[in-house]
């Protein structure tokens, strides 16, 4: 009988609202190795789709040319084992998400899958959560991870026990940077009226999330997704984008929520000139997610204070959805 295979090679997208990334990685029993660091495009695919329902041609354009280059890679790394390919919340509100799906196979030779946003939050805890040893993930549960994306926002809490068994429960809010802006600002920055508005509007899906969820006795929050990492770089004063010094940075949430004021108050060519560290396809829509972000934060400061530890800092993480796709993937394979 031929012997499973010890180590595969996944190439793993993540396709959402507004960005697309690639990452190929290994995958073994010991976890998972970087062999081409991640590559993201900005192409706002979900440009237009909280309004209208439908993907919008130019987007869809610009997300198909990404793909393009995304084949080239992987060719040119001499192949993988697998490609998964996995679209979030824009792609999950399409009315013609067979067009994409159809278009996006007859590039990568592999259909989208788009994964309802629960399986979405489980997979960025599997891949937030991944860089932690053992005993951390037991001492520092329940452990919360925070995916804010272009279109929603998925909250995931989970208990490791010590047999390492995971015990999660997870919520995807229809809130996030795209959104937010999209429907709520009609200029960067937004008037005071709309940023309430907005406030408004993300307290009531976060008063949902309470409903859902117990808070309480969360003991470490991790944040990923560009809004986090790029809220969190401005909380630390960088100018320039540093995967490096954001992976792990622990940021007090008094000053992530300085950073989110200010961003509410800058325009897209103030942030170009001052804080560069901001890519340049966030700019229009960063301030949508500092406010989700902020609100965020707030809500777990007084959900925490019920249990007498009041929550006052969150980890920046690099490691999210993108991470768990491709871990899921491997752990696939290698089980087959």
């Amino acid at each position: 009988m031929e012997s499973k295979r010890s180590r595969v090679r996944i190439a793993g997208i993540d396709c959402g609202t507004n960005s697309i990334r690639l990452m190929i990685a290994d995958v073994d029993h010991d976890g998972l190795h970087v062999v081409v660091p991640r590559m993201m495009d900005v192409v706002r695919l979900g440009e237009g789709v909280d309004q209208n329902h439908r993907f919008a041609p130019d987007a869809l354009e610009r997300t198909y040319r990404a793909c393009r280059r995304f084949r080239q890679v992987i060719d040119e790394t001499g192949g993988v084992d697998a490609v998964r390919f996995v679209a979030t919340s824009a792609s999950r509100d399409a009315e013609n998400r067979s067009e994409f799906e159809d278009t996006v196979e007859s590039i990568l030779h592999v259909r989208p899958r788009v994964i309802p946003g629960v399986r979405e939050a489980n997979l960025s805890f599997l891949g937030a959560t991944s860089a932690l040893d053992s005993q951390t993930r037991v001492r520092e549960s329940p452990l919360m991870v925070v995916d804010l994306g272009g279109g929603s926002t998925e909250l995931v809490v989970g208990t490791v026990g010590p047999d390492m068994s995971v015990n999660t429960h997870a919520i995807s809010l229809n809130i996030g940077s795209v959104r937010m802006s999209e429907r709520h600002w009609s200029a960067v920055p937004p008037t005071a009226a709309e940023v309430q508005e907005a406030t408004d509007d993300i307290d009531a899906h976060l008063s949902e999330a309470t409903q859902a969820i117990d808070f309480t006795h969360v003991r470490t929050l991790i944040g990923v997704s560009g809004t986090f990492t790029t809220v969190s770089l401005i909380a630390m004063g960088e100018k320039q984008y540093s995967s490096q010094k954001v992976d792990g940075a622990v940021i007090p949430f008094d000053q992530a929520h300085q950073a989110c004021s200010r961003l509410l108050t800058l325009s897209t060519d103030e942030m170009a000139r001052d804080w560069p560290v901001i890519n340049a396809g966030r700019r229009d829509v960063i301030g949508g997610g500092a406010l989700v972000l902020s609100r965020l934060l707030t809500m777990m400061t007084q959900q925490t204070k019920k249990s007498g530890r009041a929550l006052d800092h969150y980890t920046a993480s690099e490691r999210g959805l993108l991470y768990g796709i491709i871990i899921d993937a491997g752990r696939e394979l290698l089980a087959s």
